[in-house]
C-alpha cells in the first residue's frame, strides 16, 4: 500500500485533488483523512457481524435520542462521561416519581438527511425495531430493561414516552448506545417487504439518518467518504462539526498507516502498533493523544469449573505468581493503568470498577497456596490466546509461562487461530488464557453482571456465585445510591476473593494524528468520532 493508493482511492483524489492555489488549500484544511487497518462492512450498525468499525460510523452518522457527555483529560485529551447524558434528537426528559416512566420531549428543529422533519413517529418505529427485529440492539436493550414495543408510547408528534416494569439504572444509559440510532421510518418503509418489514437488508447499505454527517460514496474495504450535513442540530453545543469532509481509507499494514501520519498525507489513525508509538511521539509531523480505555480491562482468565481452578487456592496461587510489572512493561510498553498492586486489602476505597486489585507478585506466597491446595509439585496446563493479539500476548505468555514454572506449574502455550479462540471462549472450554474485554456501559454493577454472572459468552471464568448474581439484580433496580455503593464495594470484595480471572491493565487508547487536528475524544465504542475533531 504506497501513499498514491490513499490519494487515489474511491473518491479520495476528487475530494482532495481538483486544483491548487487557495480554494484547494482551504479545501485539504477542512477535510479529515482517516486510516484504518480494519473495514467498516456495514452502514446499519444493529446487525449481526458488524465491525467495531462499522459503529464508530454509525455514530457519526446517525443521531440517537441521548448521548454521554465530554469531558476534559490532562493534556490534549477529552473522554466520554457515562455520568453526564444529554439530548441529541431529544430536547429533553423528564423520569416520574417512581422512575418507571420517561417522557421524551424531541427538538422541534431536528430533520433527517432528506430534509424531513423527525418525529415521535420515527421514534416509535426505530425503538420498535430494536426490541423487535433480529439484530445486536434487542439483547443490548434487555440489559435497560426495554424489552417490547408497547412500551413505546406516541404522545404527540414531539413526545413519547419510555414505560419500565422497574426503575431500571441503564434504561437511559441504553438509548445512548451506538445501536440505539434513530431511523427516517418513512424512508426505511419504502424499502421494507413481507419478508423484511424492518428494511434490514436495504439498510445494510442504505442510510435513513440524522446524524452529522452523510454518507457520499461507501466501498466496503477501500474507503467511505462523508460529508458534513449542514442542517445538524444535535451537538451539545449547536454548533455544526469543523470538518466538512471525512475520508475514511482501508489501510492494513499498521507501519504503513504510520508512516501515513508521519509524512503527513493522513491526519489520523487509532489502530497502530505499540511498538510504533513511542517513535510516532518524536515525530515533526504527528502527535499522540494517549488515554487509558477506562471502560476496558485485558485479563488472565482460569476457568472455574475446571480442574484444577476450580480451587481458589490454585487461582489465588496463581495470580502472586504472575510477574505483573514485567508483562506491563513488555506487552503494551507500559502504556497504560495499572489494575494491580491496590494498598487495600479486604474492602476497596471505593466502589468504581475496574480498579486497583490488592495483587502482587509473591512467589513464597504463591508456593504455600499451591501446596494448600493440594498440589505441593504445581501440575500441567495450557495458556491460550488469539492470533490476532499475538503481538501483545506472545510476550505475556512467555512471561507466564517462565514465572510459573518456578512455583512448579508446567505451561504448553498454544496461539490459537481468532475463530477457534473465540469458540472455545464462548463454551467455556479452555483454562487458562488471556483476553480483554470492554462495556459499552461502564457502571460497576454492569461489569459483574455482564461478566461474572449468568452462564453465558461474557462470563469468561464460569464463575458461579449465588451471592453476586443477587447482589446485580439488587443494584439494578436500585435508586439509593448509598444502598447501591454498599452493594458495589461487596462485589468487588466478593471477586477479589475468588478471583475468578486477574484483573491486569487498562492498555492505552493511542490516537496518533497530524499535529493541526485537536479536540480528540476517547469514546466508549473506541472509535474515532469526527464530530469533536477540528483543525487549529
Amino acid at each position: 500500500m504506497k501513499r498514491r493508493v490513499l490519494l487515489q482511492g474511491a473518491a479520495g483524489a476528487a475530494l482532495i485533488a481538483g486544483g491548487g492555489g487557495k480554494a484547494f488549500a482551504q479545501s485539504r484544511a477542512e477535510t479529515l483523512r482517516y486510516v484504518t487497518g480494519a473495514t467498516i462492512n456495514t452502514l446499519d450498525t444493529t446487525m449481526p457481524g458488524a465491525t467495531r468499525e462499522s459503529f464508530g460510523l454509525s455514530m457519526n452518522v446517525y443521531d440517537r435520542l441521548f448521548a454521554f457527555g465530554r469531558k476534559k483529560l490532562p493534556g490534549d485529551a477529552w473522554s466520554f462521561d457515562p455520568n453526564t447524558i444529554r439530548g441529541e434528537l431529544a430536547k429533553s426528559y423528564s423520569i416520574s416519581a417512581d422512575s418507571k416512566v420517561i417522557t421524551v420531549t424531541l427538538r422541534t428543529d431536528a430533520t433527517w438527511h432528506d430534509g424531513s422533519p423527525v418525529t415521535a413517529e420515527d421514534v416509535k418505529w426505530s425503538l420498535d425495531r430494536h426490541v423487535t427485529a433480529k439484530s445486536l440492539a434487542a439483547p443490548q436493550f434487555t440489559t435497560g430493561s426495554l424489552l417490547k414495543a408497547d412500551q413505546f408510547k406516541i404522545v404527540d408528534p414531539q413526545t413519547i414516552t419510555v414505560t419500565l416494569d422497574k426503575p431500571d439504572r441503564l434504561a437511559l444509559a441504553n438509548l445512548c448506545v451506538c445501536y440505539a440510532i434513530m431511523i427516517n421510518s418513512k424512508l426505511a418503509k419504502q424499502h421494507a417487504t413481507a419478508d423484511d418489514p424492518w428494511a434490514t437488508e436495504w439498510m445494510k447499505t442504505n442510510t435513513a439518518a440524522s446524524g452529522a454527517y452523510i454518507v457520499e460514496s461507501h466501498k466496503p474495504g477501500e474507503s467511505t467518504v462523508l460529508r458534513r450535513n449542514e442542517k445538524w442540530v444535535g451537538s451539545g453545543s449547536g454548533a455544526l462539526p469543523f470538518f466538512k469532509r471525512i475520508i475514511i481509507q482501508t489501510v492494513p499494514e499498521a507501519p504503513t498507516r504510520a508512516n501515513l501520519i508521519e509524512r503527513g498525507d493522513a491526519d489520523l489513525a487509532i489502530d497502530l502498533a505499540a511498538s510504533d508509538i513511542p517513535t510516532l511521539e518524536k515525530s515533526a509531523k504527528a502527535k499522540v493523544v494517549s488515554i487509558p480505555q477506562s471502560n476496558g480491562f485485558t485479563h488472565i482468565t482460569m476457568n472455574t469449573q475446571m480442574a484444577p481452578f476450580d480451587n481458589v487456592k490454585v487461582r489465588q496461587a496463581v495470580a502472586a505468581a504472575l510477574p505483573y510489572d514485567d508483562m506491563f512493561k513488555a506487552t503494551i510498553f507500559s502504556r497504560g493503568r495499572k489494575l494491580y498492586d491496590a494498598s487495600w486489602t479486604t474492602t476497596p476505597p471505593n466502589s468504581s470498577f475496574p480498579q486497583e486489585i490488592p495483587n502482587k507478585t509473591d512467589l513464597a506466597l504463591a508456593k504455600k497456596l499451591l501446596a494448600e491446595a493440594g498440589h505441593p509439585n504445581g501440575f500441567s496446563t495450557t495458556f491460550a490466546f488469539t492470533a490476532g493479539q499475538a503481538a501483545t500476548a506472545e510476550p505475556m505468555a512467555a512471561l507466564v509461562k517462565e514465572s510459573l514454572a518456578k512455583i512448579g506449574i508446567q505451561v504448553e502455550i498454544q496461539k490459537k487461530p481468532d475463530a477457534e479462540f473465540n469458540t472455545l471462549e464462548s463454551d467455556s472450554k479452555m483454562p487458562f488464557f488471556t483476553d480483554g474485554a470492554t462495556a459499552w456501559l461502564p457502571y460497576t454493577y454492569y461489569y459483574f453482571y455482564l461478566y461474572f454472572t449468568r452462564p453465558q459468552r461474557w462470563n469468561f471464568a464460569a464463575w458461579k456465585s449465588t451471592r453476586m448474581e443477587e447482589l446485580t439484580l439488587e443494584a439494578r433496580y436500585q435508586t439509593d445510591q448509598a444502598k447501591y455503593d454498599a452493594g458495589c464495594k461487596e462485589m468487588i470484595e466478593l471477586f477479589t476473593a475468588a478471583t475468578p480471572l486477574v484483573m491486569l491493565w487498562q492498555p492505552n487508547h493511542d490516537a496518533v494524528m497530524a499535529k493541526s487536528v485537536d479536540g480528540y475524544t476517547y469514546q466508549f465504542y473506541r472509535q474515532a468520532d469526527f464530530r469533536d475533531l477540528k483543525r487549529v
